[in-house]
């Protein structure tokens, strides 16, 4: 990649200049076709429908051992505000079951249950590997056991971000309740933007989590993961308040699927948070891309020895010519064939 190329120096993609934020987002725009990033994320979106009841019950298992029927109704009104109406009522019957199934459950019997559920749970984390695979054109060279572990440790950190999240959101609310009553409604509304703030930090956190111990590569610093995390975060969130009103207001899902709605719905909705989450790690991606610089952890390496497709930068150029070389050939087809009706007329 020559050196005038914009950003090729910056160490940091918030030192990118604005030209190569703009090279970046054509080149997402491209790379989301060339990954079909649509049928990534319907697969992502149809593991993580497979792993929804595990990942539920392993949570309920370890907050809910004090959860009981009305804990989960509180909880279900913070969510309902997000989620689609239908994706949340069946998420909310699903946590009433393992609330209902769970309570009796104590000891050893417990912990085998939090075993299957965990490992239910990981179809969803294997699934975002081999997106984030793809994403980053890494090939999957690690082994069975490996991967397994990888897609446990990050199943166990989405639950565990779940559980701050839970925790966190209750702890807010009883601030905001009690300030709203001591101080006044001020406040209340600065309890409400510092649970909205702490809950776009936390989501970002997650989703860079993943981005950097998913793919089977030479990881990633934490900088280089920072924007394609918040924009995971922040499309997240705007899909499913966008979502939930088009369900609301605009498409009729009953007229069309009919007792198959809630299903739909459930499903749309996880399709779109998961195409969310993957074009945030291909924002990353292009923007690692876009540097000559090492943005591997470690010491400073080369090009062509850092462990990382994208952090060889030399992929850029290779990359570049590719696309060079399937116009050229789309140019001399076109010529030939406009030749060929030459030549018959």
């Amino acid at each position: 990649m020559p050196i005038e190329t914009p950003g090729a120096i910056a160490e940091s993609p918030w030192r990118l200049p604005r030209a190569a934020w703009i090279q970046v987002l054509k080149r997402v725009f491209m790379m989301a076709g060339f990954h079909n990033l649509n049928l990534l994320a319907g697969g992502v979106a149809f593991f993580t429908f497979l792993a929804i009841t595990p990942l539920i019950a392993s949570t309920v298992m370890i907050y809910g051992l004090i959860g009981d029927v009305s804990m989960v109704e509180r909880q279900m009104n913070a969510l309902v505000e997000v989620l689609p109406s239908d994706a949340a009522t069946l998420i909310e019957a699903q946590l009433l079951a393992v609330v209902t199934t769970s309570s009796g459950v104590t000891g050893l019997a417990l912990l085998i249950a939090l075993a299957f559920a965990i490992y239910g749970g990981m179809r969803a984390a294997s699934g975002l590997i081999k997106a984030l695979n793809v994403i980053n054109e890494e090939k999957e060279t690690r082994g069975i056991i490996k991967i397994t572990a990888r897609a446990a440790l990050l199943t166990l950190c989405a639950i565990g971000i779940a559980l701050v999240g839970i925790v966190s959101g209750s702890v807010f609310t009883w601030l905001q309740t009690q300030t709203s009553i001591l101080i006044g409604s001020r406040v209340e509304s600065l309890f409400s933007l510092l649970t909205w703030g702490f809950a776009i930090a936390l989501g970002s956190l997650g989703f860079a989590v993943i981005m950097r111990f998913g793919p089977d590569r030479a990881r990633a610093q934490w900088r280089w993961l920072t924007p394609g995390a918040v924009l995971a975060t922040l499309l997240f969130i705007a899909v499913s308040f966008g979502f939930s009103l088009y369900v609301a207001y605009i498409s009729d899902y009953n007229a069309t699927y009919g007792s198959l709605s809630a299903i739909v719905v459930f499903l749309m909705w996880l399709f779109l948070s998961a195409y969310a989450i993957l074009l945030g790690a291909l924002v990353n991606a292009e923007a690692e891309r876009q540097t000559l610089q090492d943005s591997t952890i470690g010491p400073e390496a080369p090009l062509g020895e850092r462990g990382a497709v994208l952090a060889d930068s030399t992929v850029l150029r290779g990359h570049a010519l590719a696309v060079q070389e399937k116009k050229r050939r789309r140019e001399m087809e076109r010529l030939a064939r406009k030749s060929a009706r030459n030549s018959n007329n």
